[in-house]
């Protein structure tokens, strides 16, 4: 199996409606106020995966701060996974501040999503490390959710969309919440790099990274690094979806990982252990 682990659909009236949604919510407007900024429907996702051969994907919902936003989201996610025969693979957003996020956990995860995200603190104005933050992971904890947050590197180039949620930030959550599934989106941000560091290693051992956007971050040489710090059992293919063509990504990973069973790992076994797919779940 191939598993995408991080893609991004949406309903297609915010293709239609780009200019109405900008004017809501200010991190979309950030991030797709260039009309060449692409946004992908259902459809589209599952016809790039029948070209490049991707089995299934994880599609991740975006971080609006409105919760009407959100369950709207949600929806499309859930409808569209439920119509895929198993390809597609829900993770939902809600805002934690909002009283009904707690009520929008539990209907999503009725409805089949294995977990929350794209995650971005401070892009919905919340502290990760504040009570917010303990809702998330207890939410997380209560429904059986994994939380994929966004994590921006904390040097190098500046693109829309960077911020959204501090490496520290991120790393103090990881100490505090070892029982949570975690999935740190691009490279977490550069944590694993960290992990010569022996306390920085033990934090990290059950905390997986995906590979989302990494040919606009890092060269082919970070998977060698990867490898040894923490393991090609910890890595997750993410190509971040439209923002990369999945076949790129996956060329990436080959390229960039010889051997061939951390190959098998990163393309798809380790998703299938986390996700906790059977053959029962497997797309049809």
């Amino acid at each position: 199996m191939i598993v995408d682990f991080h893609t991004h659909i949406f309903p297609p009236d915010v293709r239609h409606q780009r200019e109405e949604y900008r004017r809501r919510d200010p991190t979309f407007a950030e991030m797709y106020a260039n009309p060449r900024a692409k946004i992908a429907t259902a459809e589209e996702l599952l016809h790039s995966m029948e070209e490049c051969g991707v089995d299934v994907s994880v599609a991740l919902g975006f971080a609006w701060r409105e919760h009407e936003l959100c369950r709207r989201h949600n929806d499309y996610l859930l409808e569209s996974a439920a119509r895929s025969s198993g390809r597609i693979v829900p993770f939902c957003t809600l805002n934690p501040q909002e009283e009904e996020a707690e009520e929008e956990a539990a209907r999503c995860a009725r409805a089949g999503a294995r977990g929350l995200g794209e995650i971005r603190p401070e892009s919905q104005g919340w502290d990760l490390n504040g009570p917010m933050g303990e809702k998330l992971a207890r939410l997380a904890l209560q429904y059986g959710l994994i939380l994929l947050f966004h994590v921006t590197e904390p040097v190098g180039h500046a693109y829309p969309g960077k911020q959204g949620g501090s490496l520290g930030a991120f790393y103090e959550f990881v100490v505090r919440h070892p029982e949570v599934d975690m999935v740190g989106a691009h490279l977490s941000g550069g944590l694993p790099f960290y992990a010569s560091m022996p306390e920085v290693r033990e934090a990290l051992a059950h905390l997986h990274v995906d590979t989302a956007a990494q040919p606009l971050l890092y060269g082919r040489a970070v998977y060698e690094l990867l490898g040894r710090l923490i393991g090609p059992e910890r890595a997750l293919l993410g190509s971040d979806y439209p923002l990369i063509p999945q076949s790129r990504q996956i060329d990436e990973v080959r390229s960039g990982v010889p051997d061939l069973g951390a190959q098998r790992l990163i393309l798809g076994g380790n998703a299938e252990r986390l996700l906790r797919l059977n053959r029962g779940d497997r797309p049809k």
